[in-house]
């Protein structure tokens, strides 16, 4: 079912997402506080489509997206008629407290109000819009939504039932799997796992274990590489559960408990070394930072067709006929 979806911020994850939706059928409209930002926004969802189509991802050419795509710096006109209002504004609770409060009256009564945030205690989201708490869900996509399928999908502490069974069906229809986050706890679920594993690898490099570029080494090529076909319960399965309990027994004290931020990170913003886009960060780069992004996505890309490849029916009798 066609649905009108309203998304507030034109940054790089409300161009994705305004891609991503016009894709799958649904009108959008991008809002953004500025005119520039959506200039801006045009030319990035024009070549992400351009890209999305060498990558055999989708058939759509830019035109055609961008005709299912309503750019607008009027807020309350912009989710008028919003079926679902997803925000992506920046990180800072006061800011997307200010966002829920405005679209809350502006959006019509049964809208859904969904927050991409990446952390922000979605109950702390509620508390600003009690007459509309209900509606108000979290809805985390990794970024670029166009490429990574999971969805988080939060519960507030006030989220109802119906909302919840709204934006599963929701991000169902643009071909995304929702992971189910019962417990508005920080971080949800990725974020925490995420940093859990960044959290070793700097206490790996600043116990001088292995470099930089062992240790990204060995979760980017190995780690991950298994990561994405078998997830980690899977994984102690297939090697037992018993051996994981006994590793665990004797791994779990040695690994960092660590409570404060890493000192390298103060070290690094300290010489300016900031990421791809100061040419520096933990490593040294010498292309500039779109084209990183471009690599990035290109191979996302093909990993996608990959498992595609895998788990179409012709793969599936190759495979048979393989095992036969």
């Amino acid at each position: 079912m066609r649905r009108n979806v309203s998304v507030i911020g034109a940054g790089n994850m409300g161009g994705g997402f305004a891609v991503h939706f016009a894709i799958h059928g649904h009108d959008v409209t991008l809002v953004d506080h500025r005119e520039a930002n959506l200039e801006d926004a045009v030319k990035r969802i024009e070549a992400t489509v351009t890209e999305l189509n060498e990558g055999d991802i989708t058939d759509r050419s830019p035109d055609a997206v961008l005709d299912r795509i309503t750019l607008t710096t009027a807020q309350e006109e912009g989710v008028a008629d919003a079926d679902i209002v997803l925000e992506t504004v920046p990180e800072d609770l006061e800011i997307k407290q200010a966002v829920f409060e405005a679209v809350g009256e502006a959006a019509p009564e049964d809208a859904v109000l969904a927050s991409n945030t990446s952390g922000i205690p979605i109950t702390e989201i509620q508390s600003a819009v009690p007459d509309h708490a209900d509606r108000v869900v979290g809805c985390h996509w990794w970024f670029p939504p166009y490429l990574l399928e999971p969805v988080e999908i939060v519960r507030g502490s006030q989220t109802s039932d119906r909302t919840m069974d709204r934006i599963r069906e929701f991000v169902e229809s643009v071909d995304r799997r929702p992971i189910l986050v019962r417990k508005d706890v920080p971080g949800f679920v990725w974020n925490r796992i995420q940093n859990a594993v960044i959290r070793e690898c700097l206490h790996l490099l600043e116990e001088d274990v292995a470099s930089i570029e062992d240790i990204n080494a060995a979760v980017r090529d190995g780690y991950a590489r298994r990561t994405s076909v078998i997830g980690p319960f899977e994984t102690m399965d297939v090697a037992g559960v018993e051996q994981f309990r006994t590793v665990a027994e004797h791994l779990y004290p040695h690994l960092s408990t660590t409570k404060t931020v890493h000192g390298t990170f103060d070290e690094l913003l300290a010489e300016g070394r900031t990421g791809i886009d100061a040419g520096a960060g933990f490593l040294e780069y010498d292309d500039p930072g779109e084209a990183i992004v471009r690599r990035r996505d290109a191979r996302l890309s093909a990993l996608a067709r990959c498992f595609d490849s895998f788990d179409s029916p012709a793969s599936a009798e190759s495979s048979d006929s393989v095992a036969e």
